[in-house]
């Protein structure tokens, strides 16, 4: 048994220690031919490196993921370059399918509606609470969402806000900045037709101050004993009267449904630099219509009543808008000053007329100052022009007989005061004369534009003159003063049957008396789309191997030592 087991001990000890140094002399050549090719590699690309001098330590400014980020979005471009070559800059088309939540066809369920115009809705606490409703919820979120995407556009979601005076200036244009630009873009849709209470603006208010104005002039020339000799029948003025007033009612209530259904959009007009001085009209109206009511129909004194009834909300918006030209804030006048300026100014001389006329002559002569005061403030920042004001439309229009209408209106308000057309009230009527005619004598500004409704306005200045010429008339008496008194009167007359006949065909015939209101519509911001040049191809591959080639600054410590220990001769 011994000599049995000798042979294989001593076989099986040969085998351990033959066998085992041969396996680790294999792997350790292998491991040296592997670490001699590795270093060999590593003094190739060594020496091809530019030399270098070793700088500090960086700290890490940039990983793998963000230089794989980067990398993707160089083949990403690469690849749209060939979609959009030459694009450089897209105007916005004005109507409104540039915004997300906009758009004149909303989808909901796979089924398109039409334009959404509830962002210009009155915000109601029944709305509030409708808007819990499941299908009204699920409307609501789809807008929310698609508001979403377009805010991440750059699309202006500030539909509600208040809009800065300046922005309406650089948004539209027109004499009355009712048109927008071309680089513009609107809340609603312009392709197709509004509501009407949205189409109905508050300029229509010029149509009442026309004809309640024509009513005073009638009812002057068929009283004055300087046109006695006219023999004007007193039923010119009660039909006048009349007419003024249904026209006034009807506007009225459309305006209160406005007000009552559409409310953010009546804000919008409210913040529009010549819009809101629209806001004064009615008051100015319904007190041309308590000074020109017909005998037949009223006693010789009016009641005092009837002055606080109109002049207490005219006073209040005053106390608003000129605190707002005196705080020196967005809306101050330099920034906001324009002709139809001059509506909030005359409201002044118009109350101190009915003032005198229900005996309250102190009041009608405080009226008249603060008037006066501010009619040389905005006749004298719309002379100046000053450089840090809002840049007026260029084209000149019969807005500019707003000019006339402040100090022929003092005129005449100085008369009834003081029951005399003494020197003062001469010198405010020789001011309105001469800048009526330095309008007419440039008669061909005033032609080459669209017809709109606050043309109507435009009349009423010239029926103020014509009535303070009356009055002239009465204290000189002579060819002269009657010849223009009658020129003066029949040519707004004229005017007024010319508007009053446009408004009927474009309103019955034609039917484009109510277009959409654009001015309402414009953003906050200005919103234009912009796209950057794409670098050209050669630039992104360059770009991309410039980052491939790009050390890594987690191994600079390890370039360096290989540096050294493969290029000692270099240093």
């Amino acid at each position: 048994m011994e000599n049995g087991l000798k042979p294989l001990e001593q076989k099986h000890l040969v085998d351990i220690h033959e066998v085992l140094p041969e396996e680790e002399e294999e792997e350790e050549e292998q491991e040296q031919e592997e670490g001699r090719a590795k270093i060999a590699d590593n003094a190739k690309k060594a020496q091809n490196r530019p030399f270098r001098v070793k700088e500090p330590k960086r700290p890490l400014q940039r990983s793998n993921f963000s230089r794989q980020v980067s990398l993707e979005t160089g083949f990403s471009a690469l690849k749209s370059e060939s979609k959009a070559k030459d694009e450089r800059r897209i105007n916005l088309p004005r109507s409104g399918r540039s915004f997300g939540g906009f758009d004149s066809a909303v989808r909901i369920n796979g089924e398109a509606r039409k334009g959404d115009f509830s962002i210009f809705k009155t915000k109601s606490t029944l709305s509030k609470q409708n808007s819990l409703l499941p299908e009204r919820r699920k409307r609501e979120n789809v807008d929310h969402q698609t508001q979403r995407i377009g805010g991440s556009n750059g699309v202006d979601e500030s539909a509600h806000d208040g809009v800065p005076a300046g922005r309406y200036f650089a948004a539209l244009t027109g004499p009355e900045l009712d048109q927008v630009k071309d680089s513009e873009d609107i809340l609603l849709p312009k392709d197709e037709i509004w509501p009407f209470l949205l189409r109905f603006p508050i300029g229509c208010y010029g149509i009442c101050l026309g004809l309640s104005s024509q009513a005073v002039l009638w009812k002057a020339l068929a009283t004055s004993h300087a046109t006695k000799f006219l023999h004007i029948p007193p039923f010119i003025n009660l039909g006048l009267w009349l007419l003024s007033v249904v026209v006034l009612l009807s506007v009225s209530i459309t305006y209160i449904l406005k007000c009552i259904f559409y409310f953010e959009a009546v804000k919008r007009e409210y913040f529009h630099p010549v819009r809101v001085n629209f806001f004064f009209a009615p008051w100015v109206v319904c007190m041309f219509l308590s000074i020109s009511v017909p005998t037949v129909l009223s006693p010789k004194t009016l009641h005092p009543v009837i002055w606080c009834l109109f002049m207490t909300p005219y006073f209040l918006l005053e106390l608003k808008i000129y605190g707002q030209w005196l705080s020196g804030g967005k809306r101050r006048l330099c920034k906001v000053a324009n002709p139809s300026s001059h509506l909030s100014v005359v409201g002044n001389f118009v109350g101190a007329i009915l003032a005198a006329k229900v005996g309250w002559k102190e009041v009608g002569k405080f009226l008249w100052a603060i008037g006066f005061a501010h009619y040389l403030v905005v006749f004298v920042t719309l002379y100046q022009r000053l450089p840090t004001s809002e840049a007026l439309p260029k084209e000149l229009h019969p807005v500019y007989s707003m000019f006339i209408a402040a100090p022929s209106a003092a005129s005449i308000a100085w008369e009834t005061i003081y029951d005399e057309f003494d020197g003062l009230s001469r010198n405010c009527f020789f001011i309105a004369l001469f800048l009526y005619i330095s309008l007419v004598v440039r008669i061909n500004f005033f032609t080459g534009f669209r017809f709109s409704v606050a043309w109507w306005s435009y009349t009423f200045p010239m029926t103020t003159i014509s009535v303070a010429t009356i009055k002239y008339a009465e204290q000189v008496p002579g060819v002269p003063s009657k010849v223009l008194a009658l020129v003066l009167s029949f040519t707004s007359s004229a005017m007024v049957c010319v508007l009053f006949v446009s408004t009927l065909l474009h309103g019955f015939v034609w039917q484009t008396l109510f277009p959409n209101d654009l001015a309402i519509a414009i953003t906050a911001k200005k919103l234009v789309r912009e796209k950057k040049p794409l670098k050209k191809a050669y630039d992104i591959r360059r770009w991309t191997r410039q980052a491939l080639n790009k050390p890594n600054p987690e191994n600079n410590n390890v370039g360096g030592e290989d540096d050294e220990l493969l290029n000692p001769q270099q240093k």
